[in-house]
This record gives structure tokens, C-alpha cells and sequence, in this order.
């Protein structure tokens, strides 16, 4: 679990990002979730964008990523969400303690 000045840290590092992927009508699916997984092992934070057209609420599509990834949701403002993994080999971000 990530402690409140982790989470502070990590929102202001996602603030630039870009969202790098989109939940539309389909939902979460196993093929997402592998690219998070992947995306997550590289950058170790990303945002993710919900479409209008996503029929899911979107707290449910933030928990299922979440879950299936294996990844801490940082932040769900709006339609975005950001997700935060240490990567085993691509250590980028030093949280502080």
C-alpha cells in the first residue's frame, strides 16, 4: 500500500503524462490488461482515460486494472486514472519514505 506522501509524490509525477490508454465500450479486457502490465514494467506510472462510450462506472474499471495488473491506483480524477507499479527491472521512480 502506498502512504499518503507516496501518493502525493506519485500524483505530481503523473501531472505531465499523457494518458497511454483508453477504455472504451468493450471494458477491461485480458488484452488491456497485458498492455498495462507491459506499459507499467517500463514507466512504472501511466494514465489511463475512460471514453464516454465505456458502459462500466468507472470506479469498477479502476478496480478491475488495478486487480489485474497488480498495480496501485494513484489517482481517479474525472475520467482519469493513474496507476503506479514498481518495475522489477526498470526502476525509475524513488518514493519517498
Amino acid at each position: 500500500m502506498l502512504t499518503s506522501k507516496q501518493k502525493r509524490f506519485l500524483k505530481s509525477k503523473a501531472h505531465h503524462l499523457k494518458p497511454i490508454f483508453q477504455v472504451g465500450k468493450g471494458g477491461v479486457n485480458e488484452n488491456l490488461i497485458t498492455q498495462v502490465v507491459d506499459a507499467l514494467e517500463a514507466r512504472e506510472l501511466i494514465k489511463v482515460n475512460i471514453l464516454q462510450n465505456c458502459e462500466e462506472d468507472k470506479h469498477e474499471v479502476a478496480k478491475e486494472i488495478s486487480t489485474g495488473a497488480d498495480a496501485e491506483l494513484v489517482q481517479l480524477i474525472g475520467n482519469t486514472m493513474v496507476f503506479y507499479k514498481e518495475s522489477k527491472n526498470n526502476k525509475k521512480l524513488e518514493l519517498p519514505s
